[in-house]
This record gives structure tokens, sequence and C-alpha cells, in this order.
């Protein structure tokens, strides 16, 4: 008798290893699957269509191959969890409903579903594609996401929405199409890396997200490549943004960030803008071929700026204001191709000091009607005798240590061949419904 009681005692406190489970097509198969399997088990899912929506209450792992569909059929979110330690991989995710007030989604993780894995997924035909709102540590990894084309861009469903779900790592996925690449809002201590995002209104979109990274991603046609809001310490680092039409990198209202290693080309309108940004790091950054290099304004202070190369933007800088301004840091300025410099010394810094705005600027920019005036004798006199008596200047940048030459960012052959195909999109005017001026659109 008590060697049978410990028996059953050893027995009980052994967990019951997993169970590896075969799930068929067919209404109500997986959810009936589901309800029946143990915490841990494995339910595999073969070609063929799982009708949805489906809920994962426990801790369970879903995979299977591309061609295993669970559609929602047009209902709500397709595949909710709301258990922790649930992992899915590898099938298909099609048919969620189309409200986006109640935020339907292709995959939702709520609070309470923590350390979900979602991996190798393809997402199309749903509002968003995978919400991760409220679990924390989730991990979203290598998924393939086609948004919506079908309606105004604003009104379309986010590739991957984080929202208030700390720890989250987002990497390696492929988001087009849809409103933004990622939206990330009311949350921290992130990892969005080595995505790519392509015909989107923001790549990457962060308000009120702290304490986290925005590493290596790509941005290749969309309306703005990266955009951070409202956020502090936030490491924006080793990005492409190619061939977008806005803004490349925008910091509004964000604070001690530390922006490096971006490279911003081609077809956008600014490659960074600083509206009301304060304290942030930005260096070792190129900046090439937009319409204006950077734009400062709004009365950001205490940024410092050093390493970055200005190269060939149609203007290098806007700024509009009567306060000097020193774009260099510790004896290192940045790159000027407009920079007529020598280097007597050989020390790699010109031997001049470089102000990338003279006082016409000021005036065009504030008077646009005064382009006509661009040519004329009087102008030409007033930009030589500030050029030879530089103490005429109201205010403005200037950069007391420009460097003598540039630093390069390479671009992969397939990236730059994706930027080819899309250059010249915006002077055709596929502008959609966008107002990236408007700082309230969101």
């Amino acid at each position: 008798m008590r060697r049978a009681l410990i028996l059953l005692l050893a027995c009980l406190a052994t967990p019951l290893r997993a169970a590896e489970v075969q799930v068929m097509p067919g209404p109500g198969a997986l959810q009936q699957a589901i309800a029946e399997a143990r915490p841990g088990d494995v339910l595999h899912l073969t070609d063929g269509a799982y009708p949805g929506p489906v809920t994962i209450d426990r801790k369970l792992t879903l995979t299977g191959p591309r061609g295993a569909v669970i559609d929602g059929m047009g209902r709500g979110t397709v595949v909710t969890i709301t258990a922790p330690d649930v992992t899915l991989t590898g099938f298909s995710v099609t048919g969620s409903g189309t409200q986006n007030s109640d935020l339907d989604a292709g995959v939702k993780i709520v609070k309470g579903a923590d350390r979900a894995r979602i991996e190798g997924l393809s997402l199309r035909g749903n509002m968003h594609g995978i919400d991760v709102h409220g679990g924390r540590d989730a991990l979203v990894r290598g998924n393939d996401i086609t948004g919506s084309q079908d309606a105004r861009m604003n009104q379309r469903g986010n590739g991957i929405y984080v929202w208030n779900s700390p720890g989250a790592v987002i990497e390696g996925n492929s988001v087009r199409f849809g409103r933004d690449g990622i939206f990330s809002n009311t949350s921290r201590k992130g990892i969005y890396r080595n995505n790519l995002f392509r015909d989107l209104r923001f790549a990457v979109h962060y308000m009120y997200t702290h304490d986290s990274e925005v590493s290596g991603n790509t941005s290749i046609g969309n309306h703005l490549g990266f955009a951070i809001m409202f956020s502090d310490r936030v490491a924006l680092k080793d990005n492409l943004s190619l061939g977008d039409r806005e803004h490349g990198i925008m910091l509004n209202y964000a604070n001690s960030a530390d922006v490096s290693g971006n490279l911003v080309r081609g077809g956008t309108k600014k490659c960074l803008f600083i509206y009301n940004a304060h304290k942030n790091l930005i260096y070792d950054n190129r900046f090439q071929d937009c319409g204006i290099g950077l734009h400062f304004t709004a009365g950001s202070e205490r940024n410092v700026l050093t390493g970055n190369a200005f190269i060939t933007n149609r203007e290098q800088v806007k700024y509009v204001g009567t306060r000097y301004m020193e774009w260099s840091f510790e004896g290192r300025g940045n790159f000027w191709s407009d920079h007529p410099a020598y280097d007597l010394n050989g020390d790699g810094i010109a031997d001049g000091v470089f102000r990338p705005n003279d006082l016409m600027d000021h005036i065009l920019w504030s008077q646009p009607a005064a382009a006509l005036l661009t040519g004329a004798p009087a102008v030409q006199l007033i930009r030589w005798s500030q050029s030879s008596f530089p103490a005429t200047l109201p205010g403005g940048v200037q950069d007391s240590h420009p460097l003598m030459r540039p630093l390069e960012i390479s671009v992969p052959d397939d990236i730059a061949a994706q930027e080819r195909a899309v250059a010249g999109r915006w002077a055709k005017g596929d502008y959609d419904d966008l107002d990236p001026e408007n700082l309230g659109t969101h």
C-alpha cells in the first residue's frame, strides 16, 4: 500500500509530456483542438482552411506550413492570445474584421499574454497585422505582413501595433501597404530592428514610447521614414530611409535621443526635421539629396550635431531664428558638400568656419515671393557682404570645425534595387491623403 502511494505521488509530481497533436482543416476543428489541449501541447496544422476566429487561452504552440490558413471570415480578430507563453509559427492568417476602432487584427496579444512568440507567419487581408496590446516581452520575428490598399491611408490598419507592451522585440519583419509599418504607443523598453517597410504612411511611428531602440530598419518609398514623437531616450541608429516623401527622420518633442549611423537619401523634402526636441545627440549620419538637409525649428535646444554628412541637399539647413547655434563638438564638426574648404595642416578638419545659411536664406524662407529676386545684383551684394563681414549675420548655424571628408554608409544591392524602383514616385503626384505637415495627424 505504501509503495503504491509513493508511485502515485511520484507520477503526480512528474509533469506530463507535451503532446504533438495533428489538427485537420475544417470548421470549428482548430478551436476544438485548443479546448481539448493540455498546456504545453504542440498543435500541427496542415494545408487547408481553418475557419475562425479562434482564441488561445492556454500555453500552446501552433505551427504549420503557409498553406495552412486560419481565416477570420471577416469577424473581429482572427487569432486572440489571452494566455502567456504561446507560440505561433509558419502558417497564414487572413480575414479579420474591418473595424479600425475595434483594432481588428490578424493576431492580437492582450494583457496577461506575456512572452508570446509570433514567428514566420504570413498575414494578409487583415485590418491590423499583429496587435501587441498589453502583453509583455513579446517576440514578433520574421513575419510577412501585407496590409490594405482599398481605403484612404489614414483609415487603414498598421502592420504591427504595439500598445503598452514593455519589452517587445519586433525584428526581421517585412511590412507593406496599410497605414504605419510599426505604430508604437504608450510603451517602453522595446527593440524594433532589422525590419523592411514599403508603401506606407510612416515606416516607424513612435508616440510616448520611451527607453527603446529603433535600429537596422529600412524604409523605402514611404510618405515618412522614422517619426519619433513625444518619446524620450530613444536610440535611433543604423536605419535607411530611401526615397521617402516628406521626412526621413522626424524628432518631434523627442528628448535625449541617440541618433547615429542613419542614411537618408533621395526624394525626401526634409532629410531630418527637428521640432521642439532637446538634448539629442545626432552624429555620424548621412543626409543626401533632399530638398532640405535639416529643418531646425520651434526652439529646440542643447542638441549636439557632429560627424554628420550633408550631401547635395537643395538647402543644407533651414534655421530661422536669432540665436547662434554651434554645430560641432570637441573640435569635430560635420561635412558640407557645398563648403569650398581647405585643410593646410592635413588634420581632416577644414581651416575655415562654415555657415550654411545667410540673411537671404532667412528672407526667402519667410517671404517665398522674394525668390523672384534671387539673381538680382542687390541680392548678390548682400551675400557677398555677409561672406566678407560675418558679423552682419543675425545669429544662425555655425560649424567651427567642418570635416573635409564625408562618412560613407553602404546600401545592400537588393535594397538599392528596390530604391531605384521607387525613384521619381513623388514627382508623379502619388500623395494619397496624408498631410505629414499636420503634426496632429496620427
